[in-house]
């Protein structure tokens, strides 16, 4: 029997937020709540984060950026884009994006898979809606390798680092 899906209505700022990896990001909606149909997020970051190459396969992704302006690496074609740039990335695409101006704010779908649980998993939940705090120094290697391990169960293969900054 199919569970019975309810409308979800978030005033602005509302949600489920994380500061997870150097952002924010507040959750909309999870994949429970949709019938394993997407997540979705408003995201917030610095030019600081840095995100390392990726390839999904069990989501596609759906980017819209609100603020800013975010570089996004598709199967090694950098393209950056401002308010207003829309992002579609199937699954199986090498991607990463990197916030070129000081900030930037996202909104973000996945479609199918369950990486909104890993961000659960290895977030902490934000204790306001600003950027976390800066980290005291670069993650460990075993810090590192555990987040790149962790992604694996999430079908999230980590294929390289962080691309170097871009000058805005």
């Amino acid at each position: 029997m199919e569970a019975t899906l309810t409308p979800i209505l978030l005033a602005p700022q509302q949600g489920r937020a994380l500061w997870h990896l150097g952002a924010l990001m507040n959750f909309k909606a999870v994949m429970s709540e949709t019938g394993g149909q997407a997540w979705v997020l408003e995201g917030l970051a610095d030019n600081k984060m840095g995100v390392p190459l990726h390839v999904h396969s069990q989501e596609d992704e759906l980017w819209y950026v609100l603020e800013g302006e975010i570089a996004f690496t598709l199967d090694g074609a950098v393209h950056r884009g401002g308010p207003g740039t829309f992002v579609y990335i199937p699954k199986g695409v090498a991607h990463t994006f990197q916030v070129v101006s000081d900030k930037a704010r996202w909104f973000g779908v996945g479609l199918g898979g369950r990486l909104d649980q890993w961000f659960f998993e290895t977030g902490a939940p934000a204790q306001s809606l600003t950027l976390p705090p800066a980290p005291a120094g670069p993650p460990s290697e075993a810090a590192v390798q555990a987040i790149v391990t962790s992604l694996q169960a999430y079908g999230t293969d980590t294929l390289g680092p962080p691309p170097a900054p871009i000058a805005a």
